[in-house]
C-alpha cells in the first residue's frame, strides 16, 4: 500500500467529515482525500473517479447508506465501502454486509489507529476479492474454451468414427473383390494349367524342341500366377474372418522333411546348401498341417530366394526342457538380411524392402502377413532376427496342442495389420 490511496467520505454533517479526516491524515499512509455530502453525488464520483476505499455515513439526507450500497453493486462500482454508524444497530450492520458493503464501524469507535487498521482491511480484501474475481473469469474463460474444444474433438471424433466405418465397409468390399477374383481366374487358369500338362504328356514325337519349351513355359508360369492367386484368396479370407484352421495329430517331422525336399530344387538351382537339423524326441503334434506347411514354405520359399551364397537351415526343438508343450521352428539363412529400421513393416500386406519395378526379387508381398495370420490362429508367435548382408532368422513358436477353444473367429483377432514383434520381405 505504498502508493497514494484516493478516499472518499461522505457525510452531510461537517463535524463528522472532520473527525474522520484528522483521524485518517494522523494513518501512517499516504492518501488523497475527497468528500460528498449526500447519496447522488457521491455516485456521480463513484462513476468518475476510482477510489481505493469509500467511508460513507448511514444516515444521508437523500438516501441512507445501505440503499447507497446497494445502488452502487448493482451498477457495478467495485470499491471497498466501510459504513459510519452512530446506531450500534447490529441488524444494520448484518444488513450492510449482505448488501455488499465491505466493514462497518461505529463513530464512537473513530480513531486514526483503528481507522487506519480498517482501512487496511478493506483495501487488502478487495484486493483478494479482485484476484478472486480475475481467477475466477480466467477459470470461466478456460471453461468455456474447453468446453469449446471438447466438442470439436466430439465433431472429429464422430467424423473419424464415420471415415472408420467407411473404410471397414472400403476393406471388406476389397477382401470380397478380391476373393471373386481370385476365384474366378482360378477356373481358366487352372484349365490352362491342365491342357499345358496334357500336352507335355502327349508331346513325344507330336512337339518340336521349341515347341516343348513353349508349352513348359505356359505351364510355369501358370503355376507362378496360380500361386500368386492363392495367395490373394488366402489373405482375402483372413481379412474376413472365413479362414478356417482343421486340425489334426500328424507327425511333424515328416511335415517338415517332405516340404524341404519339395524346395530342394530351388537351393539346388543356387548352389545353396540346405540341412535339417531336429531334435524332438516326440514328434506327434495336434494343429492343422496343410496350414503349417504353408507356413514353412513361405519362410523356405523366403530364405532361398533372398539368399545368393551359402546356405538355409531348418532347426526343430523344444521350447526348452521345462516347457516341452511348445516347439520352436527355426528357419535361418546366409541371405541379403534386413535393416533394424525396416523389421517392423516386413509382415504387413503387400510390404517388400525392394518397391521398385526393376527390383530383384519378384512376389506381391503377401506370404510374410499371411504366415503371421496363420501362426497366430494356431496360437503361436513369429519373431525375426537379421543383419544387412550377414542373413536372416525366422522362429516360430506354436502350441503342441491347439486349443479349439481358443481358437480365433474374428478378423481383428486373426490378422493384424501392424504385424507381429518382428518381420521380413515376400
Amino acid at each position: 500500500m505504498e502508493d497514494t490511496l484516493r478516499v472518499l467520505i461522505v457525510d452531510d454533517d461537517e463535524v463528522d467529515r472532520m473527525a474522520v479526516r484528522r483521524a485518517l491524515k494522523k494513518a501512517s499512509l499516504s492518501m488523497e482525500l475527497f468528500e460528498s455530502v449526500n447519496y447522488a453525488e457521491s455516485i456521480d464520483l463513484l462513476k468518475d473517479t476510482p477510489f481505493d476505499c469509500v467511508f460513507l455515513d448511514y444516515q444521508l439526507p437523500d438516501q441512507d447508506g445501505l440503499t447507497l450500497v446497494r445502488n452502487a453493486r448493482q451498477l457495478g462500482l467495485i470499491v471497498p465501502l466501510v459504513v459510519l454508524t452512530g446506531q450500534g444497530d447490529e441488524q444494520i450492520a448484518v444488513e450492510l454486509m449482505k448488501a455488499g458493503a465491505t466493514d462497518y464501524l461505529s463513530k464512537s469507535r473513530i480513531t486514526p489507529e483503528r481507522l487506519e487498521q480498517v482501512l487496511r482491511n478493506a483495501i487488502r480484501v478487495y484486493r483478494a476479492e479482485m484476484k478472486a474475481a480475475i481467477a475466477n473469469q480466467q477459470l470461466r474463460e478456460s471453461n468455456e474454451l474447453l468446453k469449446r474444444q471438447n466438442q470439436e474433438l466430439e465433431l472429429q471424433r464422430q467424423q473419424i468414427q464415420l471415415q472408420n466405418l467407411k473404410l471397414i465397409e472400403a476393406s471388406q468390399l476389397k477382401s470380397q473383390f478380391l476373393a471373386t477374383m481370385s476365384h474366378e481366374l482360378r477356373t481358366p487358369l487352372n484349365a490352362i494349367i491342365g491342357f499345358s500338362q496334357l500336352l507335355l504328356r502327349r508331346s513325344k514325337g507330336s512337339l518340336t524342341a521349341s515347341q516343348t519349351d513353349m508349352v513348359e513355359r505356359i505351364l510355369n508360369n501358370g503355376k507362378h500366377l496360380l500361386e500368386l492367386l492363392n495367395d490373394i484368396l488366402d489373405l482375402s479370407k483372413i481379412e474376413a474372418g472365413r479362414l478356417e484352421l482343421k486340425p489334426e495329430c500328424f507327425n511333424l517331422l515328416q511335415v517338415v522333411n517332405t516340404t524341404v525336399e519339395e524346395l530342394r530344387s530351388l537351393a539346388e538351382e543356387k548352389h545353396l546348401s540346405l540341412q535339417v537339423n531336429i531334435d524332438l524326441p516326440e514328434a506327434e503334434i495336434f494343429t492343422d498341417p496343410s496350414r503349417l506347411r504353408q507356413v514353412l514354405v513361405n519362410l523356405l520359399s523366403n530364405a532361398i530366394k533372398f539368399t545368393e551364397s551359402g546356405g538355409v537351415w531348418v532347426n526343430v526343438s523344444h521350447l526348452s526342457k521345462s516347457q516341452s508343450d511348445r516347439i520352436i521352428i527355426a528357419v535361418r539363412d546366409t541371405g541379403i538380411g534386413i535393416a533394424q529400421d525396416q523389421l517392423k513393416q516386413i509382415f504387413e500386406p503387400f510390404r517388400q524392402i525392394d518397391q521398385t519395378t526393376t527390383r530383384k526379387h519378384a512376389g506381391t508381398g503377401l506370404g510374410l502377413a499371411i504366415t503371421d495370420s496363420l501362426v497366430q490362429m494356431m496360437q503361436g508367435k513369429i519373431a525375426v532376427e537379421s543383419q544387412l548382408h550377414q542373413g536372416t532368422t525366422f522362429r516360430v513358436e506354436l502350441p503342441r496342442h491347439l486349443p479349439s477353444s481358443n481358437r480365433p473367429s474374428t478378423p481383428d483377432q486373426i490378422f493384424n495389420l501392424s504385424g507381429s514383434d518382428s518381420s521380413e520381405i515376400s
